[in-house]
């Protein structure tokens, strides 16, 4: 369900086009593009190792008996950034050159790494307290590469070639998610033993994120330059908070306003289940982390084939009778991954939770690719750009939201001694009344 928890970053589109589209290569044989898909495939990939590592960091507290689940702090962490920094990073991506922000935010993804190496062998001075400023540092990279990242695609390429680029920029986010998630869990299992004192010796998985980044640094100078797109923006409190503008559009037009909020929900729940499968094959199932990761990693593989059964089945409208098929969908899937059982004191067990756990991410593909496209495609055209930044700041909100949440569901079991897989049927009470209530038409693309 999670998709990029880094995700979970979302574009600031550009309505400048800067390149003379007459002297460009093919989409096959662009370098620049290529450099430019190489560079996202290891910024995602280090971002959803890293955090990974420390989420099963933070449940393996729990196992060891010393201390409490801090994933729910850990996503609270990573989240801030996004909220924080969303406005001074699209201010920056418009002022200078979105090639200069990526080169740069690259570098300082290099700096941020080898403050995770520092941090994981100094685990036993610092503890948590310093692999968490590490966390905030990489989700305050990865805010300011987002809106150059993204907005850099039309400025760079043929108008043609934007939904080709888009969708291999998409493949390869996924492929990152699962790559980075199921590394994160074979990594925890090859370099640690037994006791949380052992955490020191993930510095070497550090190591290697920093010389991943070191790479991605390079095939980010592959990226052709561009122009400033507003070079006489200047940056104002209202950057950092809700357009009026942006607040007028919904409160004129209730189905972007409601599919807004049935984002939200969605994201909320998508943060849970990611703390909640690392909770349940951890500290109830008894799982390494190899195990637990490919679990979370196996959501990503349904995740994509849900995009493309829902780019197949909209035909040219917003079919939002795919988002009903995936708002159930997911419900049901989260009701069987809560049911007690005699494995573990789980029904289905390991094996039996890997397909549902498939298809719970092929129905969270085809409930989000709709309204994502809705909202695109129904915001006039002078306000895409802010309807996208609005949606990614609503979407972060509920993520931070779903640490929150995640530390009081914890608490609770905790009080009553109920199994983890409670979790989900928490996550199912959130979900359900979307399922129930949001039934919108469908309506064609404009």
């Amino acid at each position: 369900m999670d998709k990029s928890l880094e995700g979970f970053e979302s574009p600031q589109t550009s309505e400048l086009r800067i390149e003379d589209p007459t002297h460009l290569p093919p989409l096959s044989r662009d370098v620049s593009f290529w450099g430019m898909t190489i560079t996202q495939f290891f910024g995602a990939f280090n971002d959803n190792v890293f955090k990974q590592l420390l989420l099963l960091m933070g449940v393996a507290q729990a196992v060891d008996g010393t201390g409490q689940d801090l994933q729910g702090i850990a996503m609270i962490i990573f989240s801030l950034p996004f909220l924080l920094l969303a406005g001074p990073a699209g201010y920056l991506a418009d002022k200078y050159s979105k090639t200069n922000v990526i080169v740069l935010s690259k570098v300082a993804e290099i700096v941020a790494m080898l403050l995770g190496v520092i941090g994981f062998w100094y685990f036993g001075m610092f503890g948590f307290a310093g692999l968490f400023v590490v966390l905030f540092l990489m989700g305050a990279q990865s805010t300011f590469f987002g809106p150059a990242k993204y907005g850099i695609l039309p400025e760079m390429l043929h108008e043609h070639d934007l939904p080709k680029a888009n969708g291999i920029f998409l493949m390869t986010t996924f492929l990152a998610i699962i790559f980075g998630t199921v590394a994160a869990g074979v990594l925890r299992d090859q370099l640690t033993g037994d006791g949380a004192e052992s955490n020191n010796q993930l510095w070497i998985g550090s190591a290697i994120c920093v010389v991943i980044a070191i790479v991605g640094t390079l095939t980010s100078l592959l990226v052709r330059k561009t122009e400033p797109a507003k070079p006489n923006a200047k940056l104002t409190v209202g950057a950092c908070t809700i357009p009026p503008s942006a607040i007028k559009l919904f409160r004129a037009r209730p189905p972007m306003l409601k599919a807004l909020l049935a984002s939200c929900i969605f994201w909320l729940c998508a943060g849970i289940v990611q703390q909640s499968v690392n909770s349940l094959g951890v500290v109830q199932l008894k799982l390494n982390d190899t195990e637990t990761s490919i679990m979370n990693g196996l959501i990503g593989v349904g995740i994509a084939c849900g995009c493309l059964l829902a780019g197949l089945l909209s035909k040219g409208q917003i079919n939002f009778r795919i988002v009903q098929t995936g708002a159930w969908g997911i419900s049901a899937s989260l009701a069987l991954l809560a049911l007690p059982g005699p494995n573990h004191g789980h029904l289905l067990g390991y094996w039996g939770s890997l397909p549902v756990l498939v298809v719970l991410g092929a129905c969270t593909g085809m409930f989000s690719v709709p309204i994502q496209v809705y909202l695109q495609a129904k915001a006039p055209l002078s306000q895409k750009g802010e309807v996208i930044a609005e949606m990614s700041r609503a979407n972060w909100v509920a993520i931070l939201l779903s640490g929150v949440l995640y530390g009081v569901f914890d608490k609770i079991l905790l009080s009553f001694e109920w199994p983890r897989c409670y979790l989900f049927a928490f996550t199912v009470l959130i979900m359900l009344p979307v399922a129930i209530l949001y039934h919108p038409p469908s309506e064609d693309l404009e």
